[in-house]
């Protein structure tokens, strides 16, 4: 029997791929725009996130603005994703736009692959498939599964019809991704958000939290590069064209694969140069030192576009008190007559 949630995966997916381009982005916007009316918990993080990046000088009427476009912008990501299987190479590449395309060929002529570290922004699976696909480079990446296993397998089946090969999340996982950058396989990495136990503490965007231990032990251990990275969404929305603040990002332009999709919609890739990953003393302490070095730039990228970043879950100790207060005051209001 399919589950509900399998059903609206799949479904949703199938829609995706059948109805006029014109007709699923109006779709989108509908379903952004409705959840973010009828999802006030997951509102109420978003638009704490992006407070948190861009200061607390940002107006109201201008948080909301930028909250709805991060919906939008998640909306979209299904959406890109759910098309993308469909989509002739040709598509692909006219779709795709990358920078600093030479950092990831130098780590390749080392014979070990690259770790490529990605927030959850933009449409990060897009890179993956022009990875795979344009470029000729096998892909792994490693996600959580969710409860239900036949969901799990679907989603795993539509990332191989991508080229891009998945493990998911447990005890394992370093140990294969090890042997991966070894055999000359690209890893990807989401890397701005610890899942489950573990993790190192870092000071991000300002508080301490908890990020990834992986992509810098997987790097100190194997000599792979790690490569910071994000993929943007295009056009962008308006607002992601001020208040950089103390943040800066170096742009740098591929050898052999111009950089092209930010006059159109489309995606385009911005990889930076690698995270100085050598051994210095013990283990734990050069993955911590790695580490924040890692959400140095994670912050730089998503400075660039914070509005594409899908994070809507409370990711700092702080945020897990607000949600609790907000909650409270949620059923104070309900109660009154």
């Amino acid at each position: 029997m399919i589950r509900s949630d399998e059903l609206i995966y799949r479904g949703g997916a199938v829609l995706a791929r059948r109805l006029p381009r014109t007709i699923g982005a109006g779709l989108t916007r509908f379903v952004s725009n409705s959840a973010y009316r009828v999802l006030p918990e997951r509102r109420f993080i978003t638009e704490r996130r992006l407070r948190r990046v861009y200061g607390s000088e940002v107006s109201g009427a201008e948080l909301a603005a930028m909250g709805r476009a991060s919906f939008g912008s998640y909306a979209r990501y299904w959406y890109d994703g759910a098309r993308i299987c469909n989509l002739a190479d040709t598509e692909i590449e006219a779709g795709f736009g990358v920078e600093g395309f030479e950092h990831i060929q130098a780590a390749l002529e080392t014979g070990v692959a690259p770790i490529l570290a990605l927030p959850h922004l933009g449409g990060w699976e897009w890179a993956g498939a022009w990875m795979a696909r344009i470029a000729g480079y096998p892909v792994i990446s490693v996600v959580e599964p969710p409860t239900n296993r036949r969901l799990f397998e679907w989603m795993v089946t539509q990332r191989q019809r991508l080229g891009i090969d998945i493990l998911p999340l447990g005890a394992d996982a370093a140990t294969a991704l090890i042997k991966s950058v070894r055999s000359g396989q690209v890893v990807c990495l989401l890397s701005d958000r610890q899942v489950g136990s573990g993790g190192v503490e870092v000071e991000f965007f300002g508080e301490k939290t908890l990020l990834p231990a992986g992509p810098a032990a997987i790097a100190l251990r194997t000599g792979a590069a790690l490569l910071p990275t994000a993929v943007y969404q295009h056009p962008s929305h308006p607002q992601t064209q001020h208040r950089a603040g103390r943040y800066s990002l170096t742009r740098h332009r591929a050898r052999g694969h111009r950089a092209r999709g930010h006059r159109a919609r489309g995606h385009r890739a911005v990889v930076l140069p690698p995270v100085a990953a050598q051994r210095e003393g013990r283990l734990r302490a050069d993955v911590a030192r790695v580490t924040q070095d890692l959400a140095r730039c994670l912050e730089q990228l998503i400075l660039v576009a914070p509005e594409q970043w899908h994070l809507m879950q409370p990711n700092w100790p702080s945020d897990h008190q607000a949600v609790e207060q907000f909650r409270k005051q949620r059923r104070k209001s309900r109660q009154r007559p």
